[in-house]
């Protein structure tokens, strides 16, 4: 089992910046990859961003494509999204989930990817 907990959401203006975090507590040495995902009342989740949590390739949704940073601290079992230049349609809340199990063919912007999954953080822009 992988608990995610994810911190850092908040209310910004346009152009701010914000920092998410997600803990991940036990058994992380089981974790393949990471990935954050937003979602807007009405809509499906969206895939963020993805980083392999071995070698820390990354790779970015066009929509956040050098304006977000995802990063992972090993050491502390963390996952981070750095998020700046935010705009209003950045507004949603935002998750974090954890890939344990080897799923061939599933691409990583697929929720159908990952076995864990936060519980959320809110993010606003405001105009």
């Amino acid at each position: 089992q992988v608990q995610l907990v994810e911190s850092g959401g908040g209310l910004v203006q346009v152009g701010g910046s914000l920092r998410l975090s997600c803990a991940a507590s036990t058994r992380t040495s089981s974790i393949r990859r990471m990935a954050w995902f937003r979602q807007t009342p009405g809509k499906e989740r969206e895939f963020v961003a993805t980083i392999s949590w071995i070698t820390g390739t990354t790779n970015y949704a066009d929509a956040v494509k050098g304006r977000f940073i995802i990063s992972r601290d090993n050491a502390k079992n963390t996952l981070y999204l750095q998020m700046n230049s935010l705009k209003p349609e950045d507004t949603a809340v935002y998750y974090c989930a954890a890939q344990t199990a080897v799923r061939i063919g599933t691409m990583y912007s697929s929720i159908n990817l990952y076995d864990y999954w936060g519980q959320g953080t809110q993010v606003t822009v405001s105009s």
